[in-house]
């Protein structure tokens, strides 16, 4: 895939990654990072997870503004995207799932639906997901 890259930033982890410290070169993301309790840490840091479904969230969010724009419909106020990541082993390792909960009170249905799927489509995670991970999508308003 080309792309024209108009951003970049680094994040850099030190210690022991999963319990560690996340810093990005900006200096706006300057977290502890430890295991969750589920996962016999003391789950006072974020991890990668947390971060990943944050990210996720307010770039699909972002996709579902840009489609509407495209298409002169107006995101109503209170719409919402919640990412739910799931972590767990693999046979072969370990492996993550997404949950994508597209909440666009006010809309009929069938219009919020084909907004978030085409959300779906340009959103840059859910690009870079797509194929490698199961991503279940649901719709609500």
């Amino acid at each position: 895939m080309s792309l024209d890259v108009v951003y970049t930033i680094s994040s850099t982890a030190t210690g022991g990654g999963r319990d560690g410290h996340v810093k990005s070169a900006t200096g706006r993301i300057d977290l502890d990072t430890r295991p969750p309790k589920e996962m016999g840490g003391s789950g006072e840091g974020t991890n990668p997870e947390e971060l990943f479904s944050a990210g996720y969230s307010a770039c699909f969010l972002g996709a579902v503004h840009a489609v509407a724009r495209g298409e002169k419909v107006a995101v109503p106020d209170g719409t919402t995207v919640t990412v739910t990541v799931g972590f767990g082993k693999t046979a072969s390792g370990f492996g993550i799932n997404a949950a994508i909960e597209a909440h666009l009170p006010g809309l009929e249905q069938d219009a919020a639906e084909t907004l978030v799927a085409k959300a779906h489509e340009l959103c840059p995670y859910s690009n870079a997901t797509r194929g490698n991970i199961d991503v279940d999508v649901t719709t609500t308003v």
